[in-house]
């Protein structure tokens, strides 16, 4: 991964991104949609982030930030109590915003807005319940994550404590991938994460719904 690239000849300065998923929520178990509403951790959350965290402080975190939203900070303390890492907590990290569709269920989202479901599912642009697309997501969340790699010395981790939609929309910019392929990234379990690493040609998917043993994905855009 340090190497230089034979054909780039650039040089590799080694960093990785580690993106993590927050811990349970209520509504994360009901499968209502939080979008940027401010739900806490379950104590079953709040659990889940503390193993977590054992296991992130092992790669020895160079730096971390972290969603304002409650659930998010939540998580990022439990990591910070263990490295004494200082959390810089951005509102550009947050969910994606979905309006009307904030406080459903699966169920109720198909009930009332059916075809604007099937549209987004279809790979669509969509502003679901009239809130932001996920390009719009994106283009607040990756360029905060960026800014806080590059501050990093070569070889360094960032941890980025953020949601199940920003983070998929975010690997799929870091990567360079068009918007319509997004949802081919599956969605991250509660507490797991996924690793983005630094190649010569730019960043690579490491690791992806890493932490546990594979499991139902609850709520994915919260």
């Amino acid at each position: 991964m340090n190497g230089s690239d034979a054909g780039t000849g650039k040089k590799s300065r080694g960093r990785r991104i580690v993106l993590w998923r927050h811990g349970q929520t209520a509504w994360n178990l009901e499968r209502r949609f939080q979008g940027s509403t401010d739900i806490e951790l379950t104590e079953t959350g709040v659990a889940q982030a503390r193993r977590a965290a054992r296991l992130l402080a092992s790669l020895k975190p160079d730096a971390m930030i972290s969603s304002d939203l409650k659930r998010a900070a939540a998580t990022a303390g439990e990591l910070a109590a263990l490295t004494g890492l200082d959390v810089t907590h951005d509102a550009a990290l947050r969910e994606t915003y979905a309006g009307a569709w904030q406080g459903l269920t699966h169920n109720e989202i198909i009930a009332q807005f059916g075809e604007q479901y099937a549209a987004w599912k279809r790979g669509e642009p969509v502003r679901r319940g009239g809130g932001e697309l996920e390009t719009e997501v994106a283009d607040r969340a990756a360029p905060v994550v960026l800014e806080h790699a590059d501050k990093l010395a070569d070889d360094g981790t960032l941890v980025v404590v953020s949601h199940g939609g920003t983070i998929r929309t975010t690997i799929g910019r870091l990567l360079g991938l068009e918007s319509y392929h997004w949802e081919g990234l599956g969605g991250l379990s509660n507490c797991c994460w996924s690793v983005l690493g630094e190649g010569a040609r730019g960043w690579r998917l490491l690791e992806h719904n890493a932490g546990t043993l594979p499991e139902p994905v609850l709520g994915d855009d919260d």
